[in-house]
């Protein structure tokens, strides 16, 4: 008969190794659980993280996105999130930190060609990298503010046709046709100022004869801007410009067409009788005399044929629907004329 004492030992090792035993296996569990929940945490932060650094999927490609001087940066990291730049503006305040400072922000307009990820977007703003590159922009010759407006408006985000148009109203004529290259955030005035220089430095040769002749600077570009829409090539501008010049010496009417592309937007083949009757200072079949203003943008060639006519006794011209120009010095000669070509 066993001892009460080892009977009692043995219960008590019996249980303690069953117990043991119980609490390796709850431990085990225990662990694999924990384990789990770790791999789960490090999932989704994991997802998380690539989520937030990635580039919205509504980025705003091809868009100025300004960050104003002054602002902080956790003004500047909500105000990119708000614009769909980047996910979170808390990740953002966070990356700017660690491969700069909040002072290291530059202010400015930025432009981004294509997505960037919240990495590419914290570099930039730390280093500056503003993206902006200059547009290319074609304004042909003779086009009219309204025209340069649309075209501007068109191709700048941050042009303002209006005020465009309300800054250039007395610089009709004066805004040099050519090629510009212009940053996509410039200002409406800048326009205008380069452009009214670029005309400046083109007129610059003639602003001696035009001072020493009897015409003024202001009635040679409104002639060069008839010659430019009623010719084709320099010859035809020197010899348009030369009778337009003689009518005008003789106190005759210009009857010029291409007056009322400015002002009703039809061309000499649209024109009715009444067109011709329209009551407008641009009407040069009823009003003596130029045009209160141009009528567009000259070029170089017609302001020089402006202020260098072919000298002629040349009263009258037309031209068929081919372009070809025919002149006359009687209206007897140009009616014939006009019936050959035109068959009128």
């Amino acid at each position: 008969m066993p001892e009460p004492v080892s009977f009692l030992e043995n219960i008590f090792e019996r249980g303690h190794v069953f117990l043991t035993r119980l609490s390796s296996r709850w431990d085990a569990h225990a662990n694999r659980r924990t384990i789990v929940i770790l791999l789960l945490v490090g999932t989704i932060t994991a997802l998380s993280y690539v989520y937030v650094i990635q580039p919205p999927e509504s980025f705003p490609v091809d868009t100025l996105i300004s960050v104003q001087k002054g602002q902080s940066l956790a003004e500047v990291a909500k105000s990119l999130q708000e614009a769909g730049v980047v996910r979170s503006a808390s990740a953002l305040h966070v990356f700017v930190k660690l491969i700069g400072s909040e002072r290291n922000v530059h202010a400015g307009d930025y432009i981004f060609k294509e997505p960037r990820d919240l990495f590419s977007v914290a570099r930039a703003l730390v280093v500056g990298a503003f993206g902006l590159e200059p547009f290319r922009i074609r304004i042909p010759e003779g086009a009219t503010t309204k025209e340069m407006a649309k075209i501007f408006g068109r191709l700048l985000q941050r042009f303002n046709s209006e005020n465009f148009l309300a800054q250039s109203a007395q610089q009709e004529g004066y805004l040099f046709p050519d090629t510009y290259f212009f940053l996509p955030n410039i200002t409406e005035d800048a326009v205008i100022q380069a452009m009214r220089q670029n005309f400046d430095q083109h007129i610059a040769a003639l602003r001696p004869e035009i001072a020493s002749s009897t015409r003024s600077l202001s009635d040679i570009v409104i002639m060069a801007s008839l010659i430019e829409r009623e010719a084709r090539n320099s010859a035809d501008r020197r010899m348009i410009s030369g009778v337009l010049w003689n009518r005008i010496d003789r106190g005759m009417l210009l009857q010029v067409d291409v007056s009322f592309l400015y002002t009703i937007g039809k061309g000499t083949f649209e024109l009715t009788n009444k067109d011709l009757m329209t009551d407008s200072p641009y009407n040069t079949y009823t009003r003596k005399g130029l045009p209160p203003t141009a009528i567009g943008s000259p070029s170089l060639d017609s302001l020089q044929a402006a202020v260098h006519p072919t000298k002629s006794n040349y009263l009258y011209y037309l031209a068929d629907r081919n372009g070809v120009t025919y002149f006359s010095k009687t209206y007897a000669e140009h009616l014939r004329k006009k019936r050959l070509y035109l068959g009128t």
